[in-house]
Parts: C-alpha cells; structure tokens; sequence
C-alpha cells in the first residue's frame, strides 16, 4: 500500500510539473524602447510590468523580440501567447483578447521648428505628408482618415530622420519613446523639430492573448488582477521608478 501512494504522489508531482510547464507564456514585442526592447532591463518598462504580474497571476513567462508584423501573426497563428505592447483595435480582437489598461501612451505629432504649422483638428493636416510606423495604431479617427498623407516607415527613428530633412512634414509617437529616440540622435536632427502642442490621443497600453491559447480569458482575468494589486502594493511604482519614469 505504501509503495502504491508513493507511486500515486510521484504520478501526481509529474502532472503538476506538466502543467506548470504548459503554463509558460511566450511573450512577444516589437524594439520600443524605453519599453519594450530586450537591450534593456527586463526587456524594458513594459516588459518588466508585465511579466511582473503575470508571474503574480501564476505564469511563467519568456520574451522575444521580433519585429511588430511577425508578432502579430504570432499572436494571430498561436506561435506566441502574449503580445506584451498593444494598443486596441477592433481588428485585433479578431486574434486576441485585451486586458484592461496597464500603462498610458500620449501620443504627439511632431514637425520642423522652422514650419508654421498648427494643429487643432486632423483637417488642418490634410495637406502635410506624415510619416507613420507600419502597422501602429495611433487613434481610431487618425487611422481611419483617407485623406491623410501616410507615408510608412520602419520606425520612429526613420521618420524623425526624414522629417529633419524635410522629407516629410510631421511625424508622431509616443511622447516619452520620442524623446528617448532623440536623446540618442545627432543634434542636427534632435534641434531640428519640436512636438505641437495639442496631443494627437492618449492611448491605453493593454497586452494581446492569443484566442489560439485555450486560457486566454483565465490569463487575462488574472493579469488584470495582479496590476490593480501591484498599483494597491506599491509595486507598480516601484517599476516605474526602476526604468526612470
């Protein structure tokens, strides 16, 4: 009989492992820094937050960084379980599943000093070509304007380049990610352009969880819960203080 429970134990510790094992999250996110780039630390701000609560929520979890498309159709095809930096669309809720909230995004265009241009509606900008990253999400009136002059790039980097060169008339990001990318430009670009006052949105910053992965709703629930405790805790503050924000 002893020997018939520690069998029983042994076969039940084995399954436990199983499933801990299964529950490993395969995060994913595109080069964003100051929060999402594997460069720094924990993979930057909001990699770290997130990984955070989904280790309180029970999850273990690893990161990859990829570029933003290739993230997507992870999300999309199941090969990842979390996109770690998304903002909401509808179309993505045809792949994933949102949590609520855990960081906030204020998005500015910027343009030239030396450009006379105001901003106070999206019909002001109609006549100025913008350069916007493929694939990003901005506003939803923003991104659903036909007569805006899109023009795509690769990155932020890449459009604030083209922007100091007059190749372009504006060009938008988040706040913070921009000054972080101009800190680390040559001072011909960075004293080149300024942000326009008036914010194009504030977007929410939610992870994406694959419908491809069977606890989607159960991650999501249990992500959600562990950031209102890490903010209740003094953890979350702590985080944002641990990457400089």
């Amino acid at each position: 009989m002893l020997r018939l429970l520690q069998a029983v134990a042994l076969i039940g510790l084995l399954v436990l492992g199983q499933d801990a094992a299964a529950q490993k999250l395969r995060l994913a996110f595109d080069n964003w820094p100051p929060f999402t780039d594997d460069a720094l630390v924990n993979g930057g701000l909001a990699t770290d937050i997130v990984s955070t609560a989904l280790a309180r929520a029970g999850y273990a979890s690893g990161y990859e960084q990829v570029p933003w498309a290739r993230a997507l159709l992870g999300i999309g095809e199941g090969r990842y379980d979390v996109l770690v930096n998304a903002w909401y669309n509808d179309e993505r809720t045809q792949i994933g599943q949102f949590s609520g909230e855990y960081l906030i995004n204020r998005i500015r265009f910027l343009k030239r000093k030396d450009a006379p241009i105001e901003y106070n509606s999206l019909e002001q900008l109609h006549t100025y070509p913008i350069a916007v990253v493929r694939g990003y999400a901005y506003s939803a009136p923003f991104d659903a304007d036909t007569a805006m002059q899109k023009v795509p790039v690769h990155n932020f980097a890449m459009g604030v380049r083209m922007l100091a060169a007059d190749r372009v008339k504006l060009t938008l990001e988040d706040e913070y990610v921009a000054k972080y990318y101009l800190a680390r430009e040559s001072a011909k670009v960075r004293n080149s352009v300024e942000f326009l006052p008036k914010p194009l949105s504030e977007n929410s910053l939610h992870i994406l969880v694959s419908l491809k992965n069977p606890q989607h709703e159960q991650i999501v629930a249990g992500f959600d819960r562990a950031i209102a405790a890490m903010k209740a805790d003094g953890t979350y503050e702590k985080l944002l203080r641990r990457h400089g924000m």
